[in-house]
């Protein structure tokens, strides 16, 4: 796998849980960043932690790390390059694909650790 770059994005977000048929707040559409995942089960949210209700279902304290982009549907072994290494270190991950690339979330604490051992294995990140 080729070396990626990757960026941490500012701020903390949370993973926060609603059940299926709840209506997703129009607020949510204008924050700087969300990620809205529908399955018959529920909806999962990526939000800024900072806007989260206190009233809703949230594991807060994630970091973003983007993979600068965009990239093309041809490569393979992307997530995993990231992944692997952090998953061998014992790192938990959050990952998210859009059309134009990946982000990975990890929890605040292992930022730092995440960044070193990414880095180790060839990756440049921004701060």
């Amino acid at each position: 796998m080729q070396q990626l770059s990757l960026s941490l994005l500012p701020g903390r977000l949370a993973v926060c849980r609603l059940g299926p048929n709840e209506a997703i707040p129009q607020w949510v559409f204008s924050t700087s960043f969300w990620s809205v995942t529908r399955t018959d089960e529920e909806f999962s949210l990526i939000l800024p932690e900072k806007v989260v209700p206190s009233s809703w279902k949230a594991e807060k304290g994630w970091r973003c790390l983007k993979v600068v982009g965009p990239l093309d549907f041809s490569l393979t072994g992307v997530l995993s390059s990231l992944s692997t290494p952090l998953a061998e270190a014992g790192v938990p991950i959050l990952a998210i694909s859009t059309y134009d690339t990946d982000y990975l979330l990890v929890r605040s604490g292992d930022v730092d650790r995440a960044k070193e051992i990414l880095i180790e294995h060839g990756h440049r990140i921004s701060p």
